[in-house]
């Protein structure tokens, strides 16, 4: 992931930190060298702190053995990718009874499932079986394995023309959150995949028909953010009473149309379009307060940003953010990278010759992705512009979304999806489409909104 969500665009989850993966062994977290294993099994993982002491007297304490077996995990998954790590550090516990019994340790699981999967919180009993999980959920996605639904929802008391047309998708751990051009934002519980809330703004179209559309949302359990093209942000509590509270008053003539939304837990960001220099808006998700409005990144998109209070038009622009506390934003020319603690000096700013398919853009939790002109996709980590992998889309016109291990592009209907660790072109989803307003994933779960209003969800969780 990820994450947040974007008009007529991608989003990663909103959640930090969301990782998915797969693998095999003797139930220690094994699977083969090249990462592609099968199910392990589980076990009681509490256990105190260990020692071996060799034939020599010489102490190695369970906590240099825990450190060596992280070190290992992170090489494999640097140099051949993250399914590789379990069967690296199977070979560690098969050294001795006594280096395996470490393996029983849970705080190791959580460290490894920490480094290797980027998960900060678990959904299960012990981290071993988070650990098992996430690296079986990835190894589906990189076989194509999953579970193809279209979800429902009551069509009724849509009061505009294209009312029903959505222009953005969020994905949590445990919700899909689907933002509309009539300003609503239905809420589906992924469990159950039964639509289980609406949340609808407080205004009618003050500044075009198209003014109160949503722009972005972000699910931080247990509130649901969301944004209007006017600038206009509400707060709910999404086992509340969905009575959404309008947090913050957009200033549609100082700042333009709000044209994408997004944030975590600790910050929101906006991507303005229409005055100049105030491209970036920055709150403090705690306090809700606005903590910075600068940057020229859509001045050239000034006049587009107003059409979009009254016309469907192309995307002007996308913003993301990763688990590292920053930001990535582009226009069809450029892209900028952004410290949230410190946005007055970017990290990055570029600009293409080849321009940028907009719709391309989307971040994991430390990595984007974004495609030229000519669909050469390049992947980078956010904080260096280190290049991880580039690969040839030979596409046009699409969209796309990405999570830890894979970015995921459509373009005619059909959903083409590449590892993003070696740049390699895996498969197509069985399923087309047809023409695309909205996409999301993490490490779990891809949505999907179509053209005709229909939302449909891939789950590639491990069963």
């Amino acid at each position: 992931m990820s994450s947040s969500s974007s008009s007529a665009s991608s989003s990663s989850s909103s959640e930090d930190g969301n990782g998915n993966g797969n693998g095999n062994g003797n139930g220690n977290g094994n699977g083969n060298g090249n990462g592609h294993g099968a199910r392990r099994g589980g076990g009681d993982f509490e256990g105190p702190s260990l020692t071996r002491r060799r034939g020599n007297n010489e102490i190695w304490p369970g906590p240099f053995v825990e450190d060596l077996v992280v070190k290992v995990a992170i090489d494999a998954s640097r140099s051949i990718g993250r399914l590789a790590a379990a069967g690296a550090i199977a070979h560690v516990f098969q050294v001795c009874s006594t280096w395996q019994a470490v393996s029983r340790s849970d705080p190791l699981w959580h460290r490894l499932t920490s480094v290797i999967w980027g998960r900060t919180h678990r959904m299960h009993t012990t981290w071993h079986e988070e650990y098992v999980y996430r690296h079986q959920t990835s190894q589906n996605f990189r076989l194509g394995r999953s579970v193809h639904v279209t979800l429902h929802f009551d069509p009724t008391g849509v009061d505009i023309p294209d009312g029903l047309t959505c222009r953005c998708l969020t994905l949590s751990d445990t919700h899909l959150a689907c933002g509309f051009t009539d300003g609503t934002v239905r809420l589906f519980d992924l469990a159950t995949r039964l639509h289980v809330a609406t949340f609808h703004p407080l205004h009618g179209d003050r500044f075009g028909r198209f003014s109160r559309a949503v722009s972005g949302i972000i699910i931080t359990d247990p509130r649901i953010i969301f944004a209007t093209l006017d600038g206009d942000i509400y707060v709910a509590i999404i086992e509340g009473q969905h009575q959404a509270r309008r947090a913050h008053i957009g200033n549609i003539v100082d700042d333009g149309s709000l044209v994408d939304f997004t944030g975590c837990g600790r910050w929101w960001v906006g991507l303005y379009a229409g005055v100049p220099g105030r491209a970036i808006h920055i709150w403090d998700g705690n306090t809700e307060e606005l903590v910075y409005v600068n940057t020229t990144l859509t001045d050239r998109e000034s006049l587009r940003g107003w059409h979009m209070l009254t016309e469907l038009t192309e995307a002007i622009g996308r913003v993301r953010v990763t688990s590292q506390e920053s930001a990535v934003a582009c226009t069809s020319n450029k892209y900028m990278v952004l410290d949230l603690r410190n946005p007055a000096f970017p990290l990055h700013d570029r600009e293409s010759a080849r321009g940028f398919i907009v719709n391309s853009l989307d971040t994991n939790n430390e990595a984007f992705i974004i495609v030229d002109n000519r669909g050469r996709a390049i992947v980078r980590r956010a904080d260096t512009l280190e290049e991880l992998c580039r690969f040839n889309t030979r596409l046009g016109n699409l969209m796309g979304c990405m999570n830890l291990g894979y970015a995921l592009l459509c373009a005619a209907g059909v959903i083409r999806v590449w590892g993003i660790e070696h740049g390699q072109y895996l498969y197509s989803f069985g399923e087309n489409i047809g023409a695309v307003n909205a996409m999301a994933g993490d490490d779990r779960h891809v949505a999907a909104a179509s053209s005709n209003s229909t939302i449909h969800l891939w789950d590639f969780g491990a069963q």
